[in-house]
């Protein structure tokens, strides 16, 4: 085996994986083999990983769902995950454990304690997740991919942004097309949490909207499986053309080709829009307990790129205004694109990598 490993511990959503991906790919770029520590929940989200990257399945929980028997035994799975890990460094060394939160990412994590392996963690939010408060000390570097970020007492973090994928890289500041008399595309993303009122809300509040503008609009809407035909048939009886799927593996073109993205504003989904240059409607989770979507927002709705509208506060008459506000306004949604590229952080991925080398001694 040639080259340094790396190994990246990541798991659990989108959020985690999408810029453990940017890495691997950054990471491999460099000569670097890659392998991916991460549970069976966090291996659903490989599909867009390069095939050099290894995929090790180790034993995670997580205290955020199952009962209290489940609960119980989460300690007990984490510290067999870690063990299982250990044991795998012992026989490949990686040069430097790479986390980005979620509890997939604790056994690797644990692991490279154990070991004193060089370790990160990214935080992709402005407030670090319940993993990463766990790991912050433990750790030589804390990169963070919103600032500020809140870091525990005594932590110093170093701000590179939010790293991401090569698809959406290669669409940097993908030439617009600002609204006008001709069909337009609206992007509408729920996220892998609380989207059913997203699913619900938006087909309601295109229905709203004037016939002519109805006549020129299409939508691409992720929507959860059990939501698929409740919002497939909201679409059809208002007349609007729309493609209702459950995941869209081709956000990347999705996205370049958009008039308006109207999505959660999870800090990966942030930094594709900032990078890509689109005006946002921004829907922050609400049941989110550090609120970290509403930090994830400000840096667009500051750069007047984005329209933030509290969960507590969306019903379908306030978020088809907002629709109307953006594809009514020509100039007004060129500069709200415009101001989205401001807040890109495109050599994120890049300057991590940085880190990630500097640790190993190059």
């Amino acid at each position: 085996m040639t080259g340094k490993l790396l190994i990246i511990a990541a798991g659990g959503t989108g959020g985690h994986m999408f810029p453990a991906q940017a890495l691997a790919e950054e990471m491999l770029a460099r000569g670097w083999r890659v392998k991916l520590s991460t549970d069976e929940r966090g291996a659903r989200y490989t599909g867009g990983f390069p095939e050099a990257v290894t995929v090790e399945v180790v034993s995670a929980g997580t205290f955020a769902r199952g009962g209290l028997v489940a609960k119980l035994g989460v300690p007990f799975r984490i510290i067999g995950g870690a063990l299982s890990a250990w044991t795998r460094m012992r026989k490949d060394p990686p040069a430097v454990v790479a986390g980005f939160g979620g509890y997939p990412a604790l056994p690797a994590m644990l692991a490279a304690i154990m070991s004193k392996t060089p370790r990160l963690i990214h935080e992709q939010n402005g407030v670090l997740g319940r993993v990463n408060q766990l790991l912050a000390k433990r750790v030589d570097t804390v990169a963070c991919g919103t600032w500020p970020t809140e870091l525990p007492e005594g932590v110093e973090g170093v701000f590179i942004g939010n790293p991401v994928r090569s698809a959406i890289l290669e669409r940097a500041g993908a030439g617009y097309i600002a609204p006008g008399d001709w069909p337009m595309s609206v992007l509408a993303m729920g996220g892998s949490q609380g989207s059913r009122i997203l699913s619900q809300t938006i087909p309601q509040a295109m229905a709203l909207l004037p016939d002519d503008l109805k006549a020129r609009v299409r939508v691409a809407q992720q929507a959860r499986p059990e939501d698929h035909e409740d919002t497939v048939a909201a679409y059809s009886a208002a007349g609007i053309s729309a493609d209702v799927q459950p995941f869209f593996d081709d956000v990347p073109a999705r996205m370049s080709e958009c008039q308006l993205v109207i999505t959660r504003s999870g800090a990966s989904t942030v930094a594709d829009i900032s990078i890509i240059g689109r005006p946002s409607i921004l829907i922050p989770l609400g049941i989110a307990i550090r609120d970290e979507q509403t930090a994830n927002a400000k840096g667009l709705a500051s750069a007047g790129a984005a329209i933030v509208i509290p969960e507590s506060q969306l019903t379908a008459e306030v978020l088809a205004q907002h629709i109307q506000t953006v594809l009514n306004d020509e100039e007004g949604a060129l500069q709200m694109a415009t101001a989205a590229l401001t807040q890109g952080k495109p050599d994120a991925a890049k300057d991590l990598g940085d880190l990630v080398a500097g640790l190993a001694g190059e």
